[in-house]
């Protein structure tokens, strides 16, 4: 089921990247970056700094790798889904 994103009349979602390879990083920001309805505010290499820069940037979703460094991507997920409930999670995943 897909459901559409509410955010403010006219203003782009709000994306967060996290995954530890920067080329993964670096390939979704140029796929969505050039995208009016979306506006990249961020990107994090592992879970902790996903959750610094979730908290801080309140993104409207959060493109999340499971394998990550420090904080894994389901610990990330749980925390954000207690502390930040109206962020959604697109979990990624290569494996």
């Amino acid at each position: 089921m897909v459901t559409k994103q509410t955010t403010v009349a006219g203003s782009p979602t709000k994306l967060l990247i996290v995954d530890d390879h920067p080329v993964v990083r670096k390939g979704l920001s140029l796929c969505l970056s050039g995208r009016p309805q979306f506006a990249l505010v961020g990107e994090a290499a592992d879970g902790a700094e996903a959750l610094r820069l979730a908290r801080s940037l309140r993104p409207h979703v959060v493109l999340l790798d499971l394998n990550l460094p420090q904080v894994d991507g389901l610990t990330v997920t749980e925390t954000l889904r207690r502390e930040l409930p109206a962020v959604r999670i697109l979990i990624l995943s290569s494996e």
